[in-house]
């Protein structure tokens, strides 16, 4: 469960802080911060929490999973972060297109990122599930009765 939080707060501060909707003095925004943007953020970083935490019970699978989850990390950025002030999409739209054509598309951005997080998570859920992710071995006292060994019988 720590794992979960500490994971949550981790993308949380790794997307939030960047793309000023954590607000800083390091970074900023032209346009403001919209209400869906604190969402999306609020939304993936649980998600991406959920997700860590999988592999604190569990190693990994050998599935796309972890690439999924980074994914969905840089996905959500593009759809929180101000669309003026991304270089990328102002270098490849111009700062008109940013705004008539990027801005408009971040919700769909958004969702897709919580998505596939989201599908990240089953699919490591059901991985484990199915037993395609080792477990570490039960310690004798992990379910609570303890083991009286006497040496020697």
């Amino acid at each position: 469960m720590a794992l979960a939080v500490l994971g949550a707060l981790g993308t949380a501060l790794l997307v939030g802080i960047p793309t000023d909707v954590i607000p800083n003095p390091w970074f900023g925004r032209e346009i403001g911060v919209r209400s869906l943007d604190v969402v999306v953020l609020v939304a993936l970083s649980g998600v991406t929490g959920a997700l860590l935490a999988t592999y604190a019970v569990a190693g990994p699978s050998g599935a796309g999973v972890p690439r999924a989850g980074v994914g969905s990390g840089i996905v959500g950025w593009f759809a929180i972060g101000c669309p003026v002030c991304n270089k990328l999409v102002v270098a490849l739209l111009g700062v008109s297109g940013a705004t008539s054509t990027f801005a408009p598309a971040q919700p769909v951005l958004g969702v897709a990122a919580v998505a596939l997080a989201a599908t990240a998570l089953v699919l490591r859920v059901r991985a484990i599930r199915r037993g395609e992710c080792p477990l570490p071995a039960p310690s004798p006292t992990s379910s609570g009765v303890r083991l009286n060994v006497r040496p020697g019988k």
